[in-house]
């Protein structure tokens, strides 16, 4: 009898070990099922825009992002030489080479923190946006006059709907510069 009471409580014993260490692996995959990162995609819009507020020139950058992203960047643009001085290849004055240095010119985008808040979209952004001035209607001006534009600001946006994150007015004119941004959720 003591047998057969021993044999029946390590058959339980047994019996319960694997439904214990299952229920301990249920709540783990439901709980990975939750922090599952959301992806979005991200269209950017720079707008110049007249002194009527009408746009005149716009151009749209897109990433993808998620919400256990890092750190996404976009760079573009272009690298502008700008003469820093002369200097004599031999012993005549007409010998004279041109020192340059190349300043980037372009538009940058730098995304981090992406964090869902109900139905919006919450990130850290930097946008920093540069050009070439024109400079023929400046009189005696030979050397290129760059424009620069940087913001960086947590930004708060409604998922689907573009909306203006950044926006300043232009130094050398009545226009502004306008940053818009719309996020959609990818399945």
């Amino acid at each position: 009898m003591r047998k057969f009471v021993l044999i029946c409580t390590l058959t339980l014993a047994a019996l319960a070990i694997p439904l214990s260490s299952r229920a301990q692996d249920e709540p783990r995959s439901a709980e990975a099922a939750r922090t599952a990162p959301n992806f979005y995609h991200l269209v950017f819009e720079v707008e110049e825009r007249g002194a009527d507020n009408k746009v005149i020139n716009s151009r749209t950058y897109t990433t993808t992002v998620s919400t256990d992203s890092r750190n996404v960047s976009i760079r573009t643009g272009s690298k502008m030489p700008v003469a820093t001085g002369s200097y004599s290849t031999g012993n005549s004055k007409a010998q004279m080479d041109t020192q340059f240095q190349y300043v980037d010119v372009g538009v940058d985008f730098d995304i981090s923190r992406v964090t869902e808040i109900r139905d919006q979209l919450s990130i850290q952004l930097v946008a920093a946006i540069s050009s070439v001035a024109d400079t023929t209607t400046i009189s005696d001006v030979r050397e290129p006059i760059i424009r620069q534009n940087k913001w960086e600001a947590p930004v708060l946006i409604p998922i689907g709907k573009p909306t203006v994150v950044f926006t300043s007015d232009s130094l050398d004119s009545k226009g502004s510069l306008a940053v818009k941004l719309t996020a959609t959720p990818l399945p």
